[in-house]
């Protein structure tokens, strides 16, 4: 049986490891996938860092790749009922195994909370099987949901990543007006998609708060009209910055993808009165934070929503917009830097450190 080589995280805290381990047998309804690309986000941070709960370590990260289908046993379909083949480019759901049978599934209607969710490089550990995209292969389980990305460049997906389906979802949960003015705070890949996607939603014009510099030359890049760099403004002078570029009156929607949680509080206070504001950037607990519930929420008549990951849809709309070479020419825009397998915790340090707008594993290299 031969050996992959794979990139593991050995538990909380502790630095990237590189292992050879044997590749499994295929069992019907399977896939083994040749891994191209696969992605290093803020998620794969806090796993190094044990900021998530339940996390079966040790684990290869890498919960969105793209590859070819290297081997299939049995017949794989995708959502059209076309067959997938060996050697067709694919990328897939990370999210495996939503039941469709329980409360949140069936009334709720928010597979994002379903409790048997697992994911692929976060809730499958490497004793489960090859579930992480820092590896040369991903064992598709069967019932995994694969998309066809033929005559797709693999770096502009990935460009997207999973940031993507998730900045999909927000903007959806923001319900954008035509011709609104759409803050988003955070200027990383999550806020970057939210920035190009808000204005395909009909956003007249969006403006973004972020840092580092190189982040906030990104955001411009995907269409942000104008940006403030947080790190060196003061929530004052943010604030008044806001009031400038709405004419006077806060934004209509804003999309907190920070991660920070005082930016919940500075959307809402950025927002306009009966304005909007969905809360994407807390993935993970970063603390509590207080705010005025009559000066800050009710007095301003604001709608604020949540918004937790992503479902097939998003992902699958997705891979079709970058499909699409004008609609998803903004991506093409951002910068990739691409890393070995053996560089992987040198790629998990630099987006840690916010040094680089996406970083990306090539086994391959």
């Amino acid at each position: 049986m031969s050996g992959v080589l794979v990139a593991v995280i050995p538990g909380p805290g502790a630095a990237v490891e590189l292992r050879e381990v044997p590749e499994p047998e295929l069992e019907p309804g399977s896939a083994m996938l040749a891994v191209e690309l696969s992605e290093v986000c803020g998620t794969d941070v806090h796993l190094q860092q044990g900021r998530l709960a339940g996390v079966p370590y040790p684990l290869v990260p890498g919960h969105v790749s793209v590859g070819r289908l290297e081997k299939i046993r049995g017949r794989l379909f995708d959502v059209g009922g076309c067959e997938f083949h060996e050697g067709d480019r694919v990328t897939f759901l990370d999210v495996h195994r939503t039941c469709h049978a329980c409360w949140h599934c069936l009334v709720a209607k928010s597979t994002t909370r379903c409790p048997s969710r697992r994911v692929y490089g976060i809730t499958y550990g490497l004793a489960d099987t090859l579930a992480g995209g820092w590896a040369e292969k991903i064992y598709l389980k069967p019932g995994t949901r694969s998309i066809s990305l033929a005559g797709v460049d693999a770096a502009r997906f990935m460009a997207g990543g999973c940031a993507l389906p998730t900045a999909i979802h927000a903007v959806e949960r923001a319900d954008i007006p035509l011709g609104s003015t759409v803050l988003v705070l955070g200027s990383g890949p999550v806020g970057l998609s939210a920035v190009a996607l808000s204005l395909m939603r009909g956003a007249l014009r969006v403006i973004c708060t972020g840092a580092p510099a190189s982040r906030l030359a990104a955001a411009r890049a995907m269409g942000a009209a104008s940006t403030l760099d947080v790190e060196e403004h003061t929530p004052e002078e943010r604030a008044r910055w806001v009031l400038a570029e709405t004419e006077g009156r806060g934004a209509d929607v804003c999309i907190e993808a920070t991660g920070a949680p005082g930016a919940v509080v500075e959307a809402m206070r950025y927002a306009r009165d009966a304005g909007a504001v969905v809360v994407v950037g807390q993935y993970t607990d970063h603390g509590e934070v207080s705010f005025n519930p009559h000066l800050d929420l009710n007095r301003k008549h604001l709608e604020v929503r949540g918004c937790w990951g992503s479902d097939f849809s998003h992902f699958y709309r997705g891979a079709r917009l970058m499909a699409d070479a004008s609609r998803s020419a903004p991506w093409a825009r951002l910068e990739l830097d691409t890393y070995p397998l053996a560089r992987a915790g040198e790629a998990l340090a630099a987006v840690a450190a916010g040094r680089v707008v996406k970083a990306l594993i090539d086994p391959r290299a």
